[in-house]
């Protein structure tokens, strides 16, 4: 019988809501056909955003959206993207070479902060530290945060529909730098950040966080070298809020994603389950030249990386990829690791949100879906803001040649306001797994409701023909000390106890 205890005593901290993050590049069909159809469109839409997306979306009360890029962002210049829609610019833009479409620009910086206040995220700008100068970006943030009347950029966004600042905190310098960012050494990222970020200062940034580009998956000696020369600086004129990675399960792999062996299911999920070994080689690497872990980890960008062409659009927006059970194991997994290492990082924004990489929606026309992985989302959200509990699991594990063993079911807790969210995923493509459940320095007894996300088949996903193919089923009860539950094979389970007073 596996056994899952829950510690009301044991805790690595909050669960940040930011780990709950979410990504939106130009790239595809993201925006244009998915997010944005046009104020003029016959789809339902607020301010020319899918009305549909809208309302689903902040349902999961997204805590933070990256926007423009990605890679996207290496040749963006924000100016491109305000004033008059329709005298606006058209861009070749990065990924132009893989599918030849151009930027239209219909989005820029109102529309998005417009999407972002719509849906309660906050907003997060990738800005290009590629190919532009650190003024230029000094005053896109200017441009932004400044109250209308100070300054001629404040004015310009008043005249463009804003009057009132946009406030935005958060601010990547620099997207992967080591490849298409500019093909940087860890060195040279270190330095141009510090001198893009220097610029800053005349701005005032004490409510400013600003994220250097950090590795790509688990390439700890880049993460070494680039806080190695950070902190050869004697001081810094702007505070560093947070180094950033990515990593994705299988980038550059030829298998089919709605088709695939038992021992591909297993891979895939090995792959997210070494998540946990990324994050912690990367914030031991951190904590070398900074014990006192004043900079924070944050995970960019993640999810999983098939074959494209099997979304809707048969091909047409890049990168696009239908989403199963496995992605929505791989989605339960990942943010089960985040919630058990929420002292190690500090926010992560899955990629993406529509039209492509393990994404939330699949949009197109008239026709909308949510993937599996947004009920992953959803049963999660009560994690957002809680104490993390610490788990003893007596499980057996999953073993395969070439990677580390991982527990068969993973699983994190918190608590928070009186209510227990325990999230659970049975990673056994074939066997349902019995859990007895249990407390310790409390008790888990109470009110409780118990949502699974499951299907017939573990290559089961949502389509425009059939979107409910794959959704939560819940049901309410009475816990008790010692229960037991069922969780079937390739599950997702949420238990939410409301807890007994004593």
């Amino acid at each position: 019988m596996n056994r899952i205890t829950v510690n009301f005593r044991e805790s690595r901290g909050t669960i940040n809501p930011n780990i709950y993050g979410h990504f939106a590049e130009h790239i595809g069909g993201v925006f244009y056909d998915g997010l944005w159809v046009g104020e003029d469109s016959r789809v339902e839409n607020v301010h020319g955003f899918r009305k549909a997306l809208i309302d689903s979306f902040k349902k999961l009360n997204p805590p933070v959206l990256r926007w423009p890029g990605g890679c996207f962002a290496e040749t963006y210049d924000w100016r491109d993207g305000i004033g008059p829609r329709a005298q606006r610019p058209r861009r070749v833009n990065w990924w132009y070479y893989c599918d030849g479409r151009v930027e239209p620009n219909e989005v820029g910086t109102h529309e998005f902060m417009d999407f972002c206040r719509m849906t309660g995220a906050a907003p997060y700008v990738a800005a290009n530290m590629t190919s532009t100068t650190p003024l230029h970006i000094r005053d896109w943030v200017e441009y932004c945060n400044f109250p209308a009347g100070m300054t001629t950029l404040a004015d310009e966004r008043a005249r463009n529909g804003s009057p009132e600042p946009f406030d935005v905190r958060l601010w990547g310098i620099g997207n992967e730098n080591w490849g298409g960012g500019g093909q940087m050494t860890p060195e040279m990222c270190a330095r141009e950040f510090i001198r893009y970020t220097t610029v800053m200062r005349s701005l005032g940034t004490k409510q400013l966080r600003f994220i250097m580009c950090g590795a790509n998956g688990h390439d700890v000696e880049w993460t070494r070298r680039l806080m190695r020369e950070w902190s050869a600086r004697r001081w810094h004129e702007v505070e560093t809020y947070g180094v950033s990675i990515h990593y994705y399960t299988n980038q550059g792999s030829k298998a089919d994603p709605l088709n695939f062996t038992e021992d591909e299911w297993y891979d895939q999920l090995l792959r997210a389950a070494f998540m946990q070994q990324v994050i912690d080689d990367h914030r031991a690497a951190m904590d070398e030249f900074d014990p006192d872990r004043r900079i924070k980890l944050i995970v960019d960008e993640w999810g999983c990386w098939h074959r494209d062409g099997t979304g809707p659009s048969k091909g047409y927006n890049l990168f696009e990829q239908q989403s199963t059970m496995r992605d929505a194991l791989v989605a339960a997994l990942t943010l089960n690791i985040f919630n058990n290492r929420c002292d190690v990082v500090d926010m992560a924004n899955v990629a993406q949100l529509c039209n492509n990489l393990h994404s939330l929606y699949l949009a197109g026309g008239e026709h909308f879906v949510e993937t599996p992985n947004y009920y992953v989302f959803d049963l999660f959200k009560g994690h957002q803001g809680a104490r993390q509990l610490c788990l003893h699991m007596d499980v057996p594990m999953l073993e395969r040649e070439g990677f580390r063993p991982t527990p068969r079911i993973s699983a994190s807790a918190s608590e928070k306001d009186g209510v227990l969210t325990l999230t659970l995923g049975n990673l056994d493509m074939t066997a349902s797994q019995e859990v007895r459940l249990a407390g310790l320095y409390g008790s888990i007894a109470g009110s409780a409701q118990v949502s699974v996300l499951s299907a017939d088949q573990p290559t089961a996903c949502n389509t425009f023909e059939e979107p409910y193919a794959v959704v939560p089923h819940t049901s309410d009860l009475h816990l008790e000390e010692g229960a037991v539950l069922t969780l079937p094979a390739a599950s997702v389970t949420l238990v939410r106890v409301q807890l007994a007073q004593g």
